[in-house]
């Protein structure tokens, strides 16, 4: 997905580093006890079954005050279309849902903040406890932030084989940031520890926010910034929404069972199929937010 090359960004949601030792704790990326969805996943992805770290009670939030790390300044959109500038695609991207969430919420009642997205690598600690690589992006409801390893980019296209296009890593942001909108509405609440299959809560939680990342797609194009009103961004083309439907696609849960080797096995789905995933993703980017009401759905 293009940024208009003039453009500059005006957020101060996105900082780098400041990760610390990684250690200890696990991920809470569902928010009230799913700390469990995190280890299936990464079992998944490396064929080793980490489920059994996953604790008896939900993860509290950790004491220690985490480090945000160096606030991202001075990103530009020509600089944020360079393929190699992962930092500044993300200080767009944020931008752009900042902008975008914000009226969505304020038209439909929600009191809204914005997340904070923080880029790390290797290792990082957290409100949520100690992460490294291996976690893959995910968001932490006790520090509402996002965290992302930059290097799972090249791991999407070198393990799983997705194509890894720029929009598709927008998408892997614009997935997390549904979480978050998950997270002020109380939604997050609705998944509990150890619920998978492909009707179950943690997986309409994860299509939700696929459907969310497909509405923000849909109307990025229409969100302007504040140096004249100008887009910020151009509307995808098709070869760039194959992109993001790609990885949906690689990173649903039969495609990474089959990925580890173990079958197909359903009743172990915690995000979704490959075809829920990008059918999910489709609905938001053609019926915006109003089309993502998962929980509501008969079957998803």
């Amino acid at each position: 997905m293009t940024f208009r090359g003039d453009a500059n960004f005006d957020t101060s949601t996105v900082s780098r580093g400041g990760g610390g030792r990684g250690g200890g704790g696990a991920i809470a990326v569902g928010g009230g006890g799913v700390v469990t969805l995190i280890l299936v996943l990464v079992s998944m992805f490396f064929g080793i079954d980490l489920t059994g770290l996953a604790p008896s009670a939900p993860i509290e939030p950790q004491s220690q005050t985490q480090g945000q790390g160096e606030e991202v300044t001075g990103c530009t959109g020509e600089a944020a279309n360079d393929p190699g500038n992962v930092t500044c695609r993300m200080e767009g991207g944020a931008d752009s849902m900042s902008r975008f969430w914000t009226e969505t919420a304020a038209a439909n009642n929600i009191q809204y903040t914005d997340p904070s997205v923080q880029l790390f690598d290797r290792q990082v600690q957290t409100g949520c406890g100690g992460a490294t690589s291996a976690v893959g992006p995910f968001y932490c409801p006790p520090d509402q932030r996002i965290y992302i390893d930059t290097t799972f980019f090249q791991q999407m296209r070198d393990q799983f084989g997705a194509s890894g296009g720029s929009l598709a890593q927008l998408y892997v942001l614009a997935h997390e940031w549904g979480h978050h909108i998950q997270n002020l509405t109380g939604q997050l609440d609705r998944v509990q520890q150890g619920d998978t299959g492909p009707q179950s809560a943690a997986v309409r939680s994860e299509l939700q926010a696929d459907c969310y990342a497909g509405a923000w797609i849909g109307a990025a194009s229409r969100t302007r910034d504040d140096d004249g009103g100008a887009p910020v961004l151009v509307a995808p083309t098709q070869q760039e929404m194959n992109d993001a439907l790609n990885a949906a696609e690689v990173i649903g849960d039969d495609s990474l069972q089959e990925l580890g080797g173990g079958g197909v096995n359903p009743e172990g789905w915690t995000h979704g199929s490959s075809e829920q995933r990008m059918r999910w993703l489709s609905t938001g980017y053609n019926d915006g937010v109003g089309a993502c009401d998962t929980w509501g759905a008969p079957e998803v």
